[in-house]
Order: C-alpha cells, then sequence, then structure tokens
C-alpha cells in the first residue's frame, strides 16, 4: 500500500514537472500581459495576430508543408525499411536494428551538421532548392517510425505472408492486403512522431535550410533575441495550438488499436 502510493506521487511530480509550465504558458495565450507571471485579463489579441500576421502566416504554413513532405517520406523508408528487417536473416535482422539506433542516439547537432557537409559541400546541393533541408528532416524522422512499426511486426504472425502467396497473391498484394493492414496503427505512430520531430527541430533545420526560410523552431529562437513584444505573445497561442494538436493525435492513436481489438 505505501509502495503504491509513493509510486503515485512520484508519477505526479514527475507529471507535474513535465506539463504544469505548459498549462501555464497555455493560459497566458488567452490573457493581454506580456510577461508570464503578470496579472492580466482574458483576451485573445495573441491569436489575432498570429492568424493575421503575413510573416507568422507563411512561417507556419512553410513549416507545415516541411513537415508533412518528409513525415511521408520517412513513413514510407521506415516502415520498408522495418519489413524488410523482419523478413530478413537473423544477422541481417541484427545489423539492421544496430545501425537504426545509431541515428536516435546521436545528437541533433552532429546529424545537422554532417548532413551540411555531405549535402551542400560535398554534394554541392544548393540550399534554397530545399533539398537538403527535407533529406534532413526524413533522416530525423525515418529511424522513429521503424521503431514503431517494428514491434507491430513482431506481434504480427510471420506465416501470414507466406499463406497469402500460397492462396495465389503477388508479393505485392500479399504486402497491402496482409502485412499492411495488420501494422497500420504503428505506421500511423511513426508517421505522427514523424511530424512531431520535424515541427521540433533545430539543429537540422539551422545548417540545411535556406537563408530566407524559417521553421517555427528557428523563428522562435530568433524572436525570443528580438525586442517585438506581440511576436513573443503570439507563439505563446502558436505552442498551445501545437501541444492541442499533439494531444489530440496521441489519443487518437492509443484508442485505434484499441478499436480494433473490439472489432
Amino acid at each position: 500500500m505505501r509502495k503504491s502510493i509513493v509510486n503515485a506521487l512520484v508519477l505526479g511530480i514527475v507529471l507535474i514537472f513535465l506539463y504544469l509550465p505548459i498549462v501555464v504558458l497555455a493560459i497566458y495565450s488567452f490573457t493581454d500581459t506580456a510577461t508570464i507571471g503578470a496579472a492580466g485579463n482574458f483576451s485573445l489579441e495573441n491569436y489575432r495576430v498570429l492568424f493575421t500576421t503575413p510573416e507568422l502566416i507563411e512561417m507556419i504554413q512553410g513549416t507545415l508543408l516541411l513537415a508533412l513532405a518528409s513525415s511521408v517520406l520517412a513513413t514510407i523508408l521506415g516502415t520498408l525499411g522495418a519489413i524488410g528487417s523482419f523478413y530478413s536473416k537473423k544477422w541481417q535482422r541484427t545489423t539492421m536494428d544496430a545501425m537504426n539506433q545509431v541515428p536516435v542516439i546521436n545528437a541533433d547537432v552532429v546529424t545537422g551538421f554532417s548532413l551540411c557537409i555531405l549535402l551542400i559541400i560535398v554534394l554541392g546541393i544548393d540550399k534554397d532548392t530545399f533539398i537538403p533541408l527535407l533529406v534532413g528532416h526524413t533522416v530525423l524522422s525515418a529511424p522513429f517510425v521503424y521503431l514503431s512499426v517494428t514491434p507491430k511486426l513482431k506481434q504480427m504472425d510471420p506465416s501470414y505472408y507466406e499463406a497469402a502467396l500460397d492462396l495465389g497473391a503477388t508479393p505485392v498484394q500479399a504486402l497491402f492486403k496482409v502485412i499492411l493492414p495488420h501494422i497500420l496503427p504503428g505506421i500511423f505512430s511513426g508517421f505522427v512522431m514523424a511530424i512531431t520531430l520535424s515541427l521540433d527541430d533545430y539543429f537540422v533545420a539551422t545548417y540545411t535550410k535556406p537563408a530566407t526560410f524559417n521553421t517555427i523552431s528557428t523563428y522562435v529562437v530568433n524572436a525570443t533575441k528580438g525586442s517585438q513584444t506581440e511576436i513573443k505573445t503570439a507563439l505563446w497561442a502558436l505552442s498551445t495550438i501545437i501541444f492541442s494538436i499533439v494531444i489530440v493525435a496521441v489519443i487518437g492513436a492509443n484508442l485505434l488499436p484499441q478499436k480494433e481489438k473490439e472489432e
């Protein structure tokens, strides 16, 4: 009994440290104060500025397009990599799993700087083409998709694929009609995680983005160094919206497997 109380207390403290700052930020995004901690009246001015300032709208649209494009590519590559590894020999699967861990553990600043050297300096790809930035975010996210899909593959009976082939299905038909439906929750979770990583990334974007382009992360860092108070407080509203969307996406990702079990 005492142990369960201690565990609940520790969990509660951890959750408070994680979510209380975000809750405070969300509350102040609905006020007219420019300083967190100061008293203010209820206001939607921060949200009005967010959705009426051309600079902010352009930055958000660019970030979302980048996140969507890189997440689609990362989901395709990560899913195919996980499927290929799952049906490979043991030593090949072990090697793939080990290699996939390196980008996950590696610091983002090292990944970003390495991609900058390879793509821009060695290969000579122009940063203004957005190719280095797109490749960078895809490389950043694909290993996490791989990690999301692999557990779902392990839960699936590997004989399903062979059975589909024995019944006359082509390899492509077996992939789309047998394997992908079983691992769809893992693919969706990986896709959501890829979007989150892209939205959150700073170092890879800093080293690979065009000079005139900003993601949310790079824009926020630059804005905090400036003196435009109206822009800073509008970013509180943006942070609140992003957090709300992530919460909804996470809840949806967790409810999807439960619905499949009930069916």
